[in-house]
């Protein structure tokens, strides 16, 4: 990530044996042991730049990210036009998720060297995380113009077109960026998210096996990798990876597991076991922290899919699978507010998933269905984004200790109770669906794989309708498409598409 200078002129012979020992150390992998040598080095000449932002850097490998912001300033202060410090510098902020001021410095960078590809690169992250996926495409066709050859840059400018609608463009350069580096594993997993995206599931489920090689692996399990075959009485451990929204689309597979004659023990978070106890084909529950799980072979559930050759004719989509409490749900029943049409909202989703702030959406802007004559908004939102309610006026909030001994025990019981759930893609979604209730869900332009394109319906949940955006960054006409067939009181389902 961080680059640093390698040589210096015109210092003292001691300043400089201190400042390439520094620097032999950090390219071995050794920041620590840097330090004192540039700090050394730094003494003996106070006004060298490169010592500072070196140190600066073995700072930020060290994850001292404050600290190593605060020697790239003073290597600008002492060189004002120094290209890397601003990069590194831009690196860091990125790293501390300060991504306005990692901007503005990957902006310095280029202004100070039009060259350097690598900066016009992470410019492009960058605004990736500020929601400008335009702009990002320019900065990465810059790059690009610079360096023809440049397979990161060929991947990131895929996913930004990605995000942008153009799954076939992007398809084009993640194939570009494998043709120069075919063993470049992130490239070979966002084609295969993008051919999923285009319903192209043969191709897909294969190629979506890379994305251990891409974000790595799961923590290690000393189990064999199930292929499908008949289990014969063994004990399978399905494992939970990615978001508990994940897990809660893919445990349907736990039933055709089960079929292949074996026990099903369902690796999850703790919080997520109560929840789906009733799941058909579940035999039992483990944790990551287990370290004996009594358990035969093993397999990630995302990889079920390609293990049983999933199309969009066998895609196991019961009415619902999921079952909510009766306890809860007669408890919920009476303590909801009146209104002719209930509507569940939720708007925010987990601000570490990297594309969240494409799919994430203000609560302001759901502010058309809350006009709707009759229409009462309940607020399912917990965690991230729930501080936004308090400025949105008529909202009903649940109580605070809402799934307090399971996640969504509660809120799902809630569900059960209310007309129409409207969400951002996120775990509210998957709950809803499992549950077989109706749920409308807003989309980027450039939704995430699972949601298909072109079409208003899921064929992995029966009753969700799907409202996307017509132009990039336009809640609002999603929103006011919702607010028309809520004033209709139409909490129905779209058609069934065949493909």
């Amino acid at each position: 990530m961080y680059g640093f200078a390698d040589r210096i002129t015109a210092m003292p012979d001691n300043a400089q044996a201190l400042f390439e020992r520094g620097n032999s150390l950090l390219a071995d992998g050794r920041p620590a042991e840097a330090i004192p040598c540039y700090q050394q080095a730094m003494q003996l000449r106070p006004t060298h730049a490169e010592a500072y932002a070196n140190l600066g850097v073995a700072c930020a490998e060290l994850g001292r990210l404050d600290e190593a912001v605060s020697w790239y300033d003073a290597a600008i202060s002492l060189r004002p036009q120094y290209p890397e410090a601003f990069y590194n510098r831009g690196n860091a902020h990125r790293q501390a998720q300060r991504h306005s001021a990692s901007l503005d410095d990957y902006d310095a960078a280029v202004r100070s060297s039009p060259g350097f590809d690598r900066a016009w690169v992470n410019r492009g992250l960058a605004l990736m995380k500020l929601c400008r996926a335009a702009d990002a495409v320019a900065s990465y066709r810059q790059a690009l113009a610079l360096k023809a050859d440049y397979p990161e840059a060929l991947n990131n400018l895929g996913l930004a077109l990605q995000t942008l609608g153009y799954a076939d463009d992007a398809v084009d350069h993640f194939n570009e960026a494998l043709r120069l580096r075919p063993d470049y594993a992130p490239a070979r997993s966002n084609r295969a998210q993008a051919w999923l995206l285009k319903g192209d599931f043969e191709r897909g489920w294969a190629e979506y096996e890379f994305r251990w090689s891409a974000a790595g692996s799961l923590p290690p399990r000393d189990l064999p990798i199930w292929d499908g075959s008949d289990l014969h009485g063994r004990t399978i451990l399905l494992r939970h990876e990615q978001g508990l929204g994940d897990t809660i689309m893919f445990v349907r597979y736990a039933p055709l597991v089960k079929q292949r004659g074996g026990r099903v023990i369902l690796e999850c978070p703790a919080r997520l076991h109560k929840l789906l106890q009733g799941v058909a084909g579940v035999d039992g529950f483990a944790t990551r922290n287990d370290v004996d799980v009594g358990c035969d072979v093993q397999l990630p559930l995302l990889s079920l899919p390609g293990i049983f050759q999933t199309d969009f004719r066998t895609i196991p989509s019961p009415g619902s699978y999921l079952v909510a409490h009766e306890a809860r749900v007669s408890r919920w029943r009476t303590e909801l507010p009146d209104g002719r049409v209930r509507v569940g909202i939720s708007w925010q989703g987990n601000p570490d998933f990297p594309e969240d702030v494409f799919r994430s959406i203000p609560l302001s802007a759901f502010a058309p269905l809350a006009a709707v004559p009759g229409v009462r908004l309940i607020s399912l939102q917990k965690g991230h984004g729930a501080e936004q309610a308090a400025a949105f006026p008529g909202l009903h909030e649940l109580p605070a200790d809402l799934d307090a001994d399971g996640a969504f025990l509660d809120t799902a019981a809630v569900m059960m109770s209310l007309d129409v759930v409207v969400t951002s893609d996120t775990s509210i979604a998957h709950l809803a669906g499992a549950l077989g209730r109706p749920v409308w869900l807003a989309l980027s332009v450039g939704n995430e794989w699972r949601w298909l394109r072109d079409r208003d319906d899921s064929p992995w949940y029966p009753t969700a309708r799907l409202f996307r955006q017509r132009d990039a960054g336009d809640w609002a006409g999603v929103f006011e498409r919702m607010a028309t067939m809520l004033l209709r009181q139409d909490c129905s389902t779209p058609p069934r598409a065949v493909r």
